[in-house]
């Protein structure tokens, strides 16, 4: 697998209840969404909000992008949406 994550940037999005990632396979970029019930399943303490949401991704950024690395590696596409059944 040639998955990195070379940009830091993830974006709160209420519309599709998730946070969104990029990661990067040589020059394709890779998008990913994690759902808030998923970064609830890793930090029970995580309330609701953005802030709130943000902190529980920053705090569990090592597990997140192991899953994210095991989904495209499974299946390896340009979008995927992280689950609480990917933790």
């Amino acid at each position: 697998m040639s998955l990195h994550f070379p940009n830091p940037i993830r974006r709160y999005d209420t519309a599709r209840d998730c946070v969104c990632f990029w990661g990067s396979d040589s020059a394709l970029e890779i998008a990913f969404e994690v759902e808030f019930a998923a970064l609830r399943s890793i930090d029970s303490s995580a309330g609701p909000g953005e802030a709130s949401m943000l902190l529980a991704y920053d705090e569990h950024l090592a597990t997140i992008r192991k899953a994210a690395g095991a989904a495209y590696s499974r299946k390896r596409q340009s979008y995927h949406r992280l689950t609480a059944a990917d933790f």
